[in-house]
């Protein structure tokens, strides 16, 4: 994929600020929604009025997972479609309205219904959050920048971890979910500040909205980097299904294989962890504040491990990167079986933030900038749809572990080699192709072209 230097840049840092704000705290608002289960988990599994099992338990943390599968394919898709900035504040303001439903619920049937419902706008906010992150992003900051705006996502797991801390005892697991629904009040903010995709303009043949959205932003010598759409001049448009079929085209169908399964296996990572890490650690011997307390470090951890991560690799290559710290944050999670000291303990659960939702985040930054501009949105989403068949897959595996007569160190080392096998499909990626390498044409220039240009 072709990049241009940075020092052809033309988006003033004020709007890449804007961008990455207003992604970071729709990303930030995500986090908290994701996180609140595991963060309340211990409580509903000790609330009388439903007596849920352990495989109850690791069932509700799907729910939205199931939710998040089916809004990553169709919003990720439709960003491509009808714009990035109205799917990013629809997501939101589905996700954020639905925790509300999920507090008041009676019955843990219409609890999993409003979990399930809003995984649709959870789902979606990722794909499209990646997509305007990488476009208003000077190519060798993409990845730092990606780890700044997800920063929010961990930042929200560490809230909902604090929430349950000091909530969770005075206003009890309903109080604490109820949290996750005052987001809502951003979505005027961000309607204001976030400025919609110019590579989404130009592709659907808005050319004068693009210049004059160009000229708003006070980004000079404005080039268009994706090929604009045919306007009324014989030439059909490229319908909508192209963007879905170029990810499994002789050019990318490797990439996009493996690409896949290296998420697939994060985010089952991420998600096994997030929900049973405080009820792991509480089995292992420590009492409900000190699991919390691992839940804190796992998050926050990832959080300052994003931001080291992403700019590791802008510097030495995603790839090289990527299949270091699965590795590490692999270990990390096997060294816990051990009687370690709560300080040691308390840093392999930060390698193991690193090495799950760190490097994960850094793979779907990857995804959104491997691929053409035009397919941007929907190879992200589509790829962390199909990751979400792993997210769904990791509290299940953790309720059937907690629910068999497994040691708690099977935990450990079921996720440890989880990471372990995510660093594998990771190095199975190939190089993006450059311009160099394909034969010269219209679709193949449109296909290289990058925001870069800008």
């Amino acid at each position: 994929m072709a990049n241009a230097p940075a020092t052809d840049w033309k988006v003033p840092t004020r709007t890449t600020g804007l961008v990455l704000f207003c992604c970071w705290l729709a990303i930030l608002a995500e986090g908290y929604d994701v996180g609140v289960l595991g963060a309340v988990l211990p409580a509903l599994a000790e609330y009388k009025e439903w007596n849920l099992s352990p495989l109850a338990l690791g069932g509700l943390g799907s729910y939205a997972l199931v939710g998040m599968l089916i809004g990553a394919l169709f919003i990720g898709t439709l960003s491509d479609v009808i714009g990035r900035k109205k799917m990013l504040l629809a997501a939101m303001a589905i996700f954020t309205l639905t925790q509300a439903g999920a507090a008041w619920a009676p019955t843990p049937e219409l609890f999993g219904l409003f979990r399930l419902i809003g995984g649709l706008g959870m789902g979606g906010i990722i794909p499209v959050a990646a997509a305007l992150t990488i476009e208003y992003s000077a190519p060798n900051k993409r990845s730092f920048n990606y780890g700044l705006m997800y920063s929010g996502y961990s930042l929200g797991i560490v809230a909902a971890a604090l929430a349950a801390l000091f909530v969770l005892p005075l206003g009890g697991w309903r109080a604490v979910i109820a949290i996750g629904a005052a987001p809502i009040v951003l979505l005027p903010i961000i309607w204001k500040l976030l400025p919609e995709s110019l590579d989404y303009l130009e592709t659907k043949g808005r050319r004068s909205e693009a210049k004059a959205l160009a000229a708003k932003l006070n980004i000079t010598d404005y080039t268009p980097v994706a090929a604009p759409a045919p306007a009324t001049s014989g030439a059909a448009a490229e319908p909508w299904w192209k963007t879905i079929t170029t990810m499994f085209s002789g050019k990318y169908l490797r990439s996009t294989v493996f690409f896949w399964i290296s998420l697939f296996l994060g985010l089952l990572l991420v998600y096994g962890l997030n929900t049973w890490l405080p009820s792991i650690m509480k089995k292992a011997g420590y009492d409900l504040g000190s699991s919390l307390t691992f839940l804190l470090v796992f998050s926050l951890a990832s959080a300052i491990g994003g931001l080291i991560l992403g700019r590791a690799a802008d510097k030495y290559g995603k790839k090289l990167i990527l299949v270091v710290f699965y590795i590490l944050g692999g270990l990390g999670i096997m060294l816990l079986v051990f009687p370690n000291t709560m300080v040691v303990n308390l840093l392999f659960v930060a390698f193991a933030g690193i090495g799950s939702i760190s490097t994960s985040l850094v793979l779907t930054g990857y995804i959104a900038d491997y691929y053409p501009a035009k397919i941007r949105g929907t190879a992200t989403g589509w790829a962390l749809s199909f990751a979400r068949l792993g997210a769904i897959s990791g509290p299940l595996i953790g309720g059937w572990i907690a629910g068999s007569k497994l040691p708690f160190e099977a935990n450990f080392a079921i996720f440890a080699g989880i990471a372990v096998l995510a660093a594998a499909a990771v190095a199975m990626i190939p190089k993006p192709q450059t311009e160099a390498t394909v034969a010269p044409s219209s679709d193949t220039e449109e296909e290289n072209a990058d925001i870069g240009t800008h």
